[in-house]
């Protein structure tokens, strides 16, 4: 359950090598989040990321969890749920492609699409029914500014991303009076180490800032959160600017 300030006390990482949801891992576990598990393909990066949460206190498990394998999900989730009472999932895992070799490639394309939308509507339903039937607990879920409208740039991602926000939106009003909450969170771009070395962009944010928003809103039950804040009154100008217009805007002016 969560405590008194509305942390929770155990956490489930979807993607668990996701830089913000380590991110957000660490930030709980300095609230008191006590018990920790890791989803993802087995491999060194996963078991590195869980000694650095155990040696901040936390008990970690790993989890073998393919997002591609929506047909083993709900054994390999519902195990997890078996053990114990989950207070909050977080579904951080998804890719971003490479966009001009995902218009040349299909399959590619598709791959993006599968792991974005396919995987996270099927480990979402899973751990909404599990959570609802626990009768508590918070789903939240990594959406983008790019799932606003379509970009030249990534139209591939966007359009998966867009898909999983219209399902995280639905979700969570078919949960809505059930004890469950679903917190959808949009960053704009992320600074991390990926993106290390290469310019900037306005509104840009980092892993430790989207957590930090995350925590936050599952602290006020918030239903959808923008990072930085300030990306929700920009992209309530971009929505309406006519596409003609929109296509000129330089990449860094369309925001994320």
């Amino acid at each position: 359950m969560k405590d008194a300030f509305g942390a929770p006390q155990s956490l489930l990482v979807l993607g668990g090598t996701s830089e913000i949801g380590l991110a957000t891992a660490r930030r709980l576990i300095g609230l008191r989040t006590r018990t920790v598990r890791l989803a993802g393909r087995p491999s060194a990066a996963l078991e590195a990321a869980a000694d650095e949460l155990r040696e901040l206190g936390a008990q970690v498990s790993t989890v073998e969890f393919d997002a591609l394998d929506p047909e083993a999900h709900e054994q390999v989730l519902g195990k997890v749920f078996a053990e114990g009472d989950v207070d909050a999932v977080l579904l951080a895992f998804g890719v971003s492609g490479d966009q001009a070799r995902d218009e040349d490639d299909p399959a590619a394309a598709a791959l993006v699409a599968r792991t974005n939308y396919v995987g996270a509507v099927s480990a979402g339903l899973v751990c909404a029914g599990a959570l609802q039937a626990q009768g508590h607990g918070s789903l939240v879920v990594l959406s983008s500014v790019a799932a606003e409208r379509a970009r030249r740039e990534d139209f591939i991602y966007g359009s998966s991303k867009a898909g999983l926000d219209v399902f995280a939106q639905g979700l969570g009003d078919a949960l809505h009076g059930t004890g469950v909450q679903v917190l959808v969170v949009r960053p704009g771009a992320v600074r991390n180490a990926r993106a290390a070395g290469a310019p900037g962009s306005p509104l840009e944010t980092t892993p430790e800032e989207v957590a930090d928003a995350i925590v936050t809103g599952l602290r006020r039950g918030s239903e959808t959160v923008w990072v930085p804040g300030a990306l929700r009154v920009v992209m309530s100008v971009l929505r309406h600017v006519p596409r003609p217009l929109f296509r000129r805007l330089p990449a860094a002016d369309r925001a994320g």
